[in-house]
């Protein structure tokens, strides 16, 4: 499940990204809640600075929710897995690049982030090669 915020004043197609995100969820079989912030460039590139001290706006930050030890729920609580910061303006930009719709690259921006959320790197070529299969594999259901 998403928890929407958008701070941009672009339009997004929340039922569209709700369907991407249930599906990532249901085939990695995982449940709980994701926020899922949408963010410009400036705010975008001080959380990238802040959290990886890279001072350049990235389309996408990602933040797993830490194991909560010693925490007992409420049974009608759902698990919280974390936030996904998307910058739009980034995604565009994307997609210009690479001649694709803006639709099908938030797609894949959101994927990428829910695996990284699951635990999913790309830090070593292995890695990232999984991540990749992952991601045009969920893709595909969409485009």
């Amino acid at each position: 499940m998403l928890e929407i915020n958008n701070l941009t004043n672009r339009p997004l197609d929340e039922e569209f990204l709700n369907k991407v995100a249930n599906k990532v969820l249901e085939e990695e079989k995982k449940d709980g809640v994701v926020s899922l912030v949408f963010v410009g460039p400036n705010r975008m590139r001080k959380m990238n600075y802040q959290y990886r001290k890279k001072n350049r706006v990235t389309d996408v930050l990602s933040f797993p929710e830490p194991p909560q030890k010693d925490f007992i729920a409420p049974p009608e609580a759902q698990k919280q897995l974390g936030e996904i910061v998307i910058c739009p303006r980034e995604v565009k930009k994307r997609a210009k690049r690479e001649q694709s719709e803006f639709k099908k690259e938030l797609a894949r921006t959101l994927i990428h982030g829910l695996l990284h959320l699951l635990g999913y790197d790309h830090k070593k070529p292995k890695e990232a090669e999984i991540m990749l299969q992952k991601e045009n594999k969920y893709l595909g259901y969409f485009f």
